[in-house]
């Protein structure tokens, strides 16, 4: 058995022992995608406990603990941790009540163990996941070109940071969800970050990432790489693409940016 499930085997072995908890539910590739578990996978999973029992298990970390020595840890939100185990296993987890259960957004969960009489329905999440108002070509690929804009000028203001933040994230993630829409949906796709997974999903002569994300001295030539990769699969309004390429051109001439 893979280290990552044998360790939340022998967490929820312990965990069913107690009279206050109610399910632990693995999540990533501890959850209903095992086929992705390699090397370097990381253990996310949500314990969910009685009311009142909540503070115990979130102040405490003795149960954590169980397994083996936690060489490291801190509290990543008000009811949850990341803790890394001495042999290398990185743990990220919430402690949650049924009722809170509801509004936590989540996908592929598996139920690792529940208590008999626990409500149904555990591994199935009632929160929205994450998505944009505009799922379509039209609304990513402007998107896309906007953020190209936005970005550019900022660069050529000599905000290269929050520049690459714009070119090389935002309107890679737009250039992401045209590719999704067009080729059909990925395998193991996440709805939280639409950057895991894609290289497996797209080669690079399909989505040349290299060229899009060159670095933080690299803004106007990633923009150039992502203007022409949608130029080549999509018409583009000049309005919005021609003032785009003036500032690519422009920003070759300014010394900061060179």
């Amino acid at each position: 058995m893979h280290l990552i499930l044998r360790r939340l085997d022998d967490l929820a072995a312990h965990l069913g022992a107690r009279d206050d908890t109610v399910a632990v539910l693995g999540l990533g590739s501890a959850g209903a995608q095992r086929a992705r578990l390699d090397e370097h996978s990381d253990l996310d999973f949500l314990l969910v406990v009685a009311d009142g029992a909540k503070w115990r298990y979130v102040d405490r970390t003795d149960w954590l603990e169980v397994p083996g020595p936690v060489v490291f840890s801190f509290a990543h939100e008000r009811d949850g941790r990341r803790a890394l185990y001495e042999d290398g296993v990185l743990a990220e987890y919430r402690v949650v009540t049924v009722a809170e259960l509801t509004k936590v957004p989540f996908s592929g969960a598996r139920i690792v163990w529940r208590r008999t009489g626990a409500p149904p329905g555990l591994a199935e999440s009632q929160a929205s996941l994450p998505h944009t108002p505009y799922d379509s070509a039209d609304y990513h690929l402007n998107d896309a070109l906007t953020c190209l804009y936005t970005g550019m000028h900022r660069e050529l203001r000599g905000e290269r940071l929050a520049a690459s933040r714009m070119i090389q994230t935002r309107a890679v993630d737009g250039v992401i969800a045209l590719a999704r829409l067009s080729g059909g949906e990925p395998p193991y796709r996440d709805p939280f970050d639409a950057s895991r997974r894609v290289e497996r999903a797209y080669p690079p002569d399909a989505l040349p990432l290299a060229a899009m994300v060159p670095g933080y001295t690299g803004n106007a030539a990633a923009a150039l790489a992502i203007l022409d990769w949608l130029a080549h699969r999509y018409p583009i309004d000049p309005a919005i693409g021609d003032p785009v390429r003036a500032l690519i051109r422009r920003s070759a001439q300014t010394p900061h940016a060179r």
